[in-house]
């Protein structure tokens, strides 16, 4: 010890080197003591949290208080000093401190400083934390790559078995079942399947299922005119390269509409009775055009046909059979028929800049504005809300957005009873506004629940059967809260939580949700991107979910990466090059959501060789120095 000390005695720099090292080890001796005494006052904060947590409970608090200020003059100061600059302390911020203030320490000749107590246990460093959380909540780490993969399970994977265990064999490592759709039978069909796959294949895979959670959505619009619309596939020249395929068939038979058909035309009465396979129907369509069906072949009391024209077909147009005789033209045959009842399509509703839309506390229907000849309004369009808890807590001013952002608007006035929004944000053609679409209020304090009552009933199923439970738009602390005391009723305090970042009002409030997601032993953080981008904006995106990733390391939490990872790819089977860099930066998260899509598996596979890829480059915020291909 006493040579080293003479060998770093004799590099050391000038007097005024020196003066530098000791204000700099001055400083942060006092920022220690800071974090310590942060530490101290945060009793109560620690004996809430699960034992398990209280170290990563102490490290959160340590890098809010690092962070409190703005650490760059320090960084900058510590890297002229050969130091590190505390970029990447996230997980382990007092002994990152520790190490710097012996080194200085040492350098000035000093005698090393007794360590402070803390609740952060050295044998424990943080990473291994962190490693130890994300296997309790996500399974344990593939053999092949770090991160894990999750995937969102669509509806028909309930009753597809290879899909699963395709899935699985892919690189799948968790399933994710969204309580939003579907029901209980359908979500128990999906269980089995991923449980058999588990068995045959061999291969681990947790269930996470998401609580749908208090998600304001667009109401019903009113019902439209009963008309529907067929039109041929064409080629470049006009000529018909696939008539629409029609099915004919008895308004009363109860049998349903095959699922081949393009569409299925019901008939009144029994007229279809005095058909044959080779007679043909004419009919002049709700524009008045003649129209003309070939009938090709009979099942039972239907018929198949086939047209290849353009038709706007509603309900009691007149039906006319003709028949052709083996020599001599069509004539017709029997009586006229009727067209029986149509399906009603749903109002459309038209946005555009400037336009007044009226929001309603009671579920009526929406219904476009309505003007008079002259082009004046009459009636503004309206539509309801999923939620009327809503109307107490907006005012005058406030943004509105719905559709994913898609449109916008301004909150001019409000009541109990209604909403009046002008519209702000919407293209210059205009945009359609349809039912059952996300409203986000990213300015509003709302007073909403952190779980339904749907959701409380769902929970039941969710504790017997899945690994991990998802809490959908948490707000506040006592939404976590809620959860837990609800998993404690149903004595399921152990199965996992994942709360899901996706809310303004969630970001502002991350650290107190952390604290309180710690008193739960498996836990973890989704960053919802979708909504929390409509929310916050997609120009901050970027900001916020770096600040959310540094956060939950802080804390030792598992991240789950989600939102449109390779969505182009899933849907379209071609990915874009923005899409994977994106899935690329996921590689720091403990896992990315994939979600449904037709090319699912595709996608299951390049995500899978990205982030094997990847591991290799990057770790966390810290580069990997492999060696290069050149």
């Amino acid at each position: 010890m006493n040579s080293s000390r003479k060998s770093i005695k004799t590099a050391l720099p000038r007097c005024s080197k020196r003066k530098a090292y000791a204000a700099l080890l001055k400083e942060l001796v006092a920022l220690h003591q800071e974090l310590m005494t942060m530490e101290s006052e945060s009793t109560e904060i620690f004996h809430k949290v699960d034992a398990r947590h209280r170290a990563s409970a102490a490290n959160l608090i340590h890098y809010l208080g690092l962070r409190r200020r703005d650490v760059r003059p320090l960084q900058e100061k510590l890297a002229a000093a050969g130091l590190s600059s505390m970029g990447r302390a996230e997980s382990h911020v007092l002994s990152n401190l520790d190490a710097m203030i012996a080194l200085l320490r040492c350098a000035l000749e000093k005698q090393p400083r007794q360590a402070s107590p803390s609740l952060i246990d050295s044998s424990a460093p943080g990473p291994v934390l962190l490693e130890t959380n994300t296997n309790n909540l996500l399974g344990k780490t593939p053999p092949h790559r770090r991160g894990r993969i999750l995937v969102t399970l669509q509806s028909e994977a309930a009753d597809d078995y290879s899909l699963i265990k395709e899935m699985l064999l892919q690189g799948m490592d968790c399933a994710r079942i969204n309580c939003a759709h579907d029901d209980t039978a359908v979500w128990m069909r999906m269980i089995k399947q991923v449980k058999r796959a588990r068995r045959e294949t061999g291969r681990p895979c947790r269930i996470l299922m998401d609580l749908g959670g208090p998600r304001l959505r667009t109401g019903e619009l009113a019902p439209g005119p009963a008309v529907f619309k067929w039109q041929p596939r064409r080629n470049a020249y006009g000529k018909v390269t696939d008539p629409v395929r029609i099915w004919v068939y008895p308004e009363d038979d109860a049998s349903s509409c095959p699922a081949h058909a393009h569409v299925c035309l019901p008939v009144k009465g029994d007229w279809l009775a005095q058909a044959t396979a080779q007679d043909r129907i004419e009919f002049n369509d709700a524009r008045g055009a003649l129209r003309s069906l070939q009938l090709v072949g009979q099942v039972g009391t239907g018929y198949w046909a086939e047209s290849g024209q353009t038709a706007y077909v509603k309900p009691g147009l007149k039906l006319y059979l003709l028949r052709v005789p083996v020599s001599g033209h069509a004539r017709g045959a029997g009586y006229a028929g009727e067209v029986g009842a149509l399906p009603q399509l749903p109002e459309t509703i038209r946005l555009f800049k400037g336009d007044r839309l009226i929001v309603t506390r009671a579920p009526i229907p929406g219904h476009p504005a309505q003007f008079d000849e002259g082009g004046r309004l009459l009636r503004a369009a309206s539509i309801a809300c999923s939620l009327p808890e809503v109307f107490a807590g907006v005012h005058s001013g406030e943004r509105i957005l719905i559709d994913d952002g898609r449109i916008g608007g301004v909150i001019r006035s409000a009541n109990t009873g209604e909403i009046v929004v002008e519209i702000t944000q919407a293209r210059d053609s205009g945009e359609k506004l349809l039912p059952d679409k996300g409203i986000n209020l990213p300015d509003s304090q709302l007073d909403l629940d952190g779980l339904t009552a749907l959701d409380i009933t769902h929970l039941e199923f969710v504790a017997r059967h899945a690994d991990m439970v998802g809490l959908s738009f948490v707000r506040r602390p006592a939404d976590i809260e809620l959860l837990q005391q609800h998993l404690a009723r149903l004595k399921a305090d152990k199965l996992g939580i994942v709360i899901k970042i996706e809310t303004r009002a969630a970001f502002e409030q991350l650290p107190a949700l952390m604290f309180t997601l710690l008193r739960s032993p498996i836990v973890g953080v989704m960053i919802a991107r979708g909504d929390l981008a409509v929310e916050c904006g997609y120009e901050r995106l970027a900001e916020l979910q770096e600040e959310i990733l540094w956060l939950a390391e802080a804390a030792h939490l598992p991240v789950i990466w989600a939102t449109q990872v390779l969505e182009g790819l899933a849907k379209t089977g071609k990915p874009s090059r923005a899409e994977v860099t994106d899935a690329a930066m996921g590689e720091r998260a403990e896992c990315v959501m994939l979600n449904k899509g037709p090319h699912i598996i595709q996608a299951i596979r390049m995500l899978d060789n990205i982030l094997q890829r990847m591991q290799g480059h990057q770790r966390k915020k810290r580069s990997l120095l492999r060696r290069l291909h050149w």
